[in-house]
């Protein structure tokens, strides 16, 4: 018989790398919080038709990466390879866009991307991200930025770099894609196969590729920087006199187009030096018009999602403390009672217990308690049930002391 592993670019998580998830996810929910962002949580599969749409049908994520699958009932379901657009698709549902206020959401939770899996890259990967609708001013910008920026700080992330462009709206960036079609052209014998393809589909697409020879090419190629229109530029100029009133350097990057479609004016992306060549800690950008095509109101909508996976990465050097555990053991297969009743209540204090119910003798449960680190035991035996006591041991002083019930609560609270 095979052996049954996990599916190539997916993983197992335990401790203790674990505690850095829960610490990962306790900052983040208790961050955004402060921002007045909501939970919300959508489905992990959805209709085919919401990616195409939202997404784009020419990028690499809809082309290449989406897990897509056909139900019993022959429709096209596809399992989320991001959550903006999961995220939109609810709000319009729900008409969250009328019963709530302020539109603000944040999430955690697992996207899938067929992708070649490398350090940090998974196919099945998790990610947060936040979502803010109906405000369109370049402040609001800067503000989710400022937030993704300042959270990093807050994890002790160290050699960020915010990297900042405008990709144009509707009015200024088709006028564009004419001008980089015809630059993509006068190229094209030194593209690969691939990016020929996309001239005539979406030539933005280009700047994604991490051929040599495509991204050489792309050097080249003119900027839609020179190419905005007045409310672009206008909307860019004040995005960044933002970003300076709250202090957060960046760097210009006319190329940075992000790889979905539905990006307007501000798009942005924030890199480490510490990770190599997939240095993407996260991105994200304005979409005025991805509601709109969606089907919901003509309302404005920025955001941006993180990789978790890459930003645990950068939390090797955390030393989380250890999870004080209580150990309780019985000296005699006869008081097993007395034991799991004593580690209710303790368990109803808050305390986390361990009772061994295979315990054959108190060396073997002393073992046992050392092999789950526990930092006290509490033992029961014959004196202790009469006396309607415990005797405490500490298993890193190998100190014990013997305390009346009714006290033990008060004496844990103090040194436990």
């Amino acid at each position: 018989m095979n052996e049954i592993k996990a599916p190539k670019g997916t993983r197992d998580i335990f401790a203790p790398e674990i505690h850095k998830w829960h610490y990962l996810e306790n900052a983040i929910h208790a961050y955004y919080k402060k921002f007045l962002y909501q939970e919300i949580r959508t489905p992990i599969f959805e209709h085919s038709e919401l990616f195409s749409r939202g997404i784009g049908s020419e990028t690499e994520v809809v082309q290449k990466e989406m897990y897509t699958f056909t139900d019993k009932s022959d429709r096209s379901l596809t399992l989320r390879p991001e959550n903006t657009a999961s995220v939109v698709r609810a709000a319009i549902e729900n008409n969250l866009f009328e019963n709530l206020v302020p539109l603000r959401f944040y999430y955690l939770g697992p996207m899938f991307r067929y992708d070649k899996p490398q350090k940090g890259r998974y196919r099945q990967f998790q990610q947060f991200g936040v979502e803010v609708f109906a405000d369109d001013s370049p402040q609001v910008d800067a503000e989710v930025i400022f937030s993704a920026v300042d959270f990093l700080k807050k994890l002790e992330i160290e050699s960020v770099q915010l990297d900042l462009n405008s990709v144009g709206c509707p009015q200024c960036r088709p006028a564009y894609l004419e001008v980089l079609k015809k630059a993509a052209r006068a190229e094209e014998s030194k593209l690969c196969a691939d990016c020929r393809r996309k001239i005539d589909g979406n030539p933005l697409r280009i700047f994604d590729c991490k051929q040599p020879a495509c991204a050489e090419a792309a050097g080249r190629f003119p900027v839609i920087g020179d190419h905005l229109c007045a409310e672009c530029r206008e909307h860019f100029v004040a995005v960044r006199e933002a970003l300076s009133w709250m202090n957060v350097p960046f760097v210009l990057n006319p190329r940075l187009v992000r790889g979905l479609d539905y990006y307007t004016k501000t798009a942005f992306e924030v890199t480490s030096g510490q990770l190599g060549a997939q240095n993407a800690l996260l991105g994200g950008g304005r979409y005025n018009n991805l509601i709109k095509e969606l089907g919901g109101p003509d309302m404005a909508g920025i955001g941006f999602a993180a990789g978790m996976e890459r930003i645990i990465l950068h939390l090797e050097h955390l030393e989380l403390p250890g999870r004080k555990i209580l150990f309780v053991a019985y000296g005699d297969p006869q008081w097993l009672a007395h034991a799991v009743q004593l580690a209710e209540v303790l368990r109803e204090e808050g305390y986390p217990v361990y009772l061994d119910y295979q315990g054959k003798n108190l060396k073997k449960q002393f073992k046992k308690a050392d092999r789950v680190a526990a930092a006290f035991t509490l033992l029961l035996a014959e004196d202790e049930i009469r006396s309607s006591s415990v005797s405490v041991k500490n298993m890193a002083t190998q100190e014990q002391i013997k305390i009346p019930l009714k006290d033990l609560n008060a004496w844990l609270k103090e040194n436990f």
